[in-house]
């Protein structure tokens, strides 16, 4: 076919995906009159879509195993696409699978680690390298240069929703107090967010939590401790959350997805890391972005995040 077509897979987590849409603002430049298809999963459709770097955004139901109906229909989707080129931001063993779904042939080009490709992201260190780095070599490998960071977000104006919702006051903060539930380690002890909350409320910003349902209890508590707070739990979607961002004087939050999206929108940004992750692989990037580190999260004092936050805040 005449018309260039070109695959991107990326299926998240929020935080690998957020850090992937600069490569995927570089790809969209170097295939500038390509037709360009993301295939992600359901969560991520409508921030995918909002970013208008696609023409089309496929959802993976990503069969299991013993799925056959599900594999061969996907197989068929993707065969069907006629792409000429795959660029596997994803990396995983799924992903590299999806390579095999093409064979026999007509096989893409395809950038990625699948075995046999011919793009190959071959250095052998690339689990040692942080996911921007890596995902910039690996472009740069299929003969995409100048990748940017996170920071190729913050012009794109679907990337926002309005937020009068909310009731907000002209001045106020986000915090982000949750994190996976079968990784506790990566949260800052709630009685310190709750402290946290008071503190800043008493120079003027009004705290503003987010969460998820599944951490509305921890966000209960807070709002319970320092009533100037406003609880949002499971009350936002993505776009809003980047409506907040785009608002907001400053962000305090756990190494989480959301504030993934909120520092690379540009709002200044204090993410708090235990030894349980590290942000010299997937920190968050982003203009005023700053990475406070402790052994053990309950060892950080408030203190500490009261004088980080103050110092990043935007001028009101």
């Amino acid at each position: 076919m005449a018309e260039k077509n070109i695959l991107i897979i990326k299926l998240g987590a929020l935080g690998d995906f957020v850090q992937a849409l600069g490569p995927i603002a570089a790809i969209r430049r170097h295939h500038e009159d390509a037709r360009l298809v993301l295939l992600t999963t359901a969560p991520y459709v409508g921030l995918a879509e909002a970013t208008g770097f696609f023409d089309q955004v496929w959802t993976d139901s990503r069969p299991g195993r013993f799925n056959f109906a599900g594999w061969w229909g996907l197989r068929k989707r993707l065969r069907g696409g006629w792409f000429t080129r795959v660029y596997d931001l994803q990396t995983s063993a799924r992903s590299s699978l999806y390579f095999r779904l093409f064979q026999p042939s007509p096989v893409p080009e395809w950038s990625g680690i699948a075995g046999g490709c011919s793009h190959p992201h071959d250095n052998p260190k690339r689990d040692l390298m942080h996911t921007i780095e890596r995902q910039g070599e690996q472009l740069k490998m299929a003969g995409i240069e100048n990748v940017p960071g996170p920071e190729a977000i913050v012009g794109l104006t679907g990337l926002n929703a309005d937020i009068s919702e909310f009731g907000l006051p002209g001045d106020f903060a986000l915090l982000a107090p949750g994190g996976a539930p079968h990784r506790p380690r990566k949260r800052w002890p709630q009685e310190k967010f709750s402290q946290l909350a008071g503190r800043l409320a008493a120079t003027g910003l009004t705290p503003v939590l987010l969460g998820t349902k599944t951490e509305e209890d921890a966000l209960n508590a807070i709002a319970g401790d320092c009533p100037e707070a406003v609880n949002l739990a499971g009350r936002t979607d993505l776009l809003q959350i980047a409506g907040l961002a785009r608002r907001a004087r400053v962000a305090v939050g756990n190494d989480t997805g959301p504030m993934h999206l909120i520092a690379g929108l540009g709002c200044p940004s204090v993410v708090l890391y235990s030894a349980d992750s590290d942000p010299a692989l997937c920190g968050q990037r982003g203009a005023g972005v700053t990475i406070l580190r402790s052994q053990n999260l309950a060892d950080l004092g408030v203190d500490d995040v009261v004088a980080a936050a103050k110092a990043g805040a935007k001028a009101g």
